[in-house]
C-alpha cells in the first residue's frame, strides 16, 4: 500500500511538546547562554547556573511542578538580580514560569 504524503505518520517533534514547556526551555536556554557569556564573576553565579540546569531538567521531563519552578526562579532571581545585563533574561524565564499557573497569594 502506498501512502500519500499527508497520510504518512509524522515523527514526534518539538511541536508535540506542551507550548509552555517549549517556552520555558527556550527562555532558560537563552539565559544560560547570556550568563555563560557574561564576563564578570559574581558571588552567586554558581547558584544561578545550578538552578538554570535544574529548570532545564524539569522542563525536559515534560510536566514540571509549579512549586519547584517557582523555587528555582526565586533562587535565580536572587542570584542574578543585581546584574542588570541579565535582567531581561530573568524576566523571560519568569514569564515562562508564569505560563504554568497563577502566582500563589
Amino acid at each position: 500500500m502506498v501512502r500519500s504524503v499527508e497520510q504518512r505518520q509524522r515523527p514526534v517533534t518539538a511541536r508535540d511538546e506542551d507550548p509552555r514547556v517549549t517556552e520555558l526551555r527556550s527562555a532558560v536556554s537563552r539565559l544560560r547562554r547570556e550568563l555563560a557569556a557574561y564576563p564578570a564573576e559574581f558571588r552567586d553565579r554558581g547558584i544561578a547556573e545550578e538552578e538554570l540546569a535544574a529548570l532545564d531538567a524539569m522542563a525536559a521531563g515534560g510536566a514540571p511542578e509549579l512549586r519547584h519552578l517557582r523555587r528555582s526562579l526565586l533562587l535565580i532571581a536572587g542570584a542574578i538580580g543585581s546584574v542588570s545585563a541579565l535582567a531581561r533574561g530573568v524576566r523571560e524565564v519568569r514569564a515562562a514560569v508564569d505560563l504554568f499557573g497563577e502566582p500563589p497569594r
